[in-house]
């Protein structure tokens, strides 16, 4: 397996270029579902292929990246293992609806950054005791915002974001899965 280490750099966006994304984005979006409610219903769709030891290579759109385990898990530690990824997507969805709804809200803040930490119970996946979560038991969110606004106004702010929050969501709250298996 090979993994091209290139690091990617995001473009710079001021504070009014990112309200101006925000603001013109949820206009668009508010537009699309005022007219057709079913705009909003969207579809995502994911691709993995086992690669190395235990790696998966995931193909979502036009992005490619892996997801492997340490040592300890079989893996070859070459990428963040599936469960740092699920924290990584909670963490990006918080900082993304955070500056949604700060624009939405006129909560303005400077500087955002989240910490998310899981407590997972291994002996489930190992098949040593059938009676803990396989998933995690407990997950901890460190939210700490630089602003001018009080922390009451900010925790307004993340009680708004707690409630639409897709990946929270999933989290927070049972989602149907269903599973086929096909032999190619």
């Amino acid at each position: 397996m090979s993994i091209d280490t290139a690091t990617r750099t995001l473009p710079d966006s001021s504070a009014d270029e990112r309200a101006t994304r925000l603001a013109d984005a949820g206009s668009a979006w508010g537009e699309r579902i005022a007219a057709d409610r079913t705009a909003a219903h969207l579809r995502y769709r994911v691709q993995g292929t086992g690669e190395g030891a235990v790696a998966t290579r995931v193909r979502a759109g036009a992005h490619t990246f892996w997801i492997d385990e340490p040592a300890a898990l079989a893996g070859d530690d070459v990428a963040a293992s599936p469960v740092e990824i699920a924290l990584g997507a909670l963490v990006s969805c918080q900082v993304v609806v955070y500056r949604l709804y700060a624009q939405a809200l006129s909560i303005p803040f400077d500087d955002i950054e989240i910490t998310a930490e899981g407590d997972l119970d291994a002996a489930r996946l190992f098949g040593a005791d059938e009676s803990v979560r396989a998933g995690f038991s407990a997950i901890r969110l460190d939210i700490r915002i630089d602003g001018p606004e009080s922390i009451e106004r900010y925790e307004r702010l993340r009680d708004a974001v707690d409630a639409h929050c897709p990946v929270l969501d999933l989290f927070a709250n049972p989602t149907p899965v269903t599973a086929t298996v096909a032999k190619r």
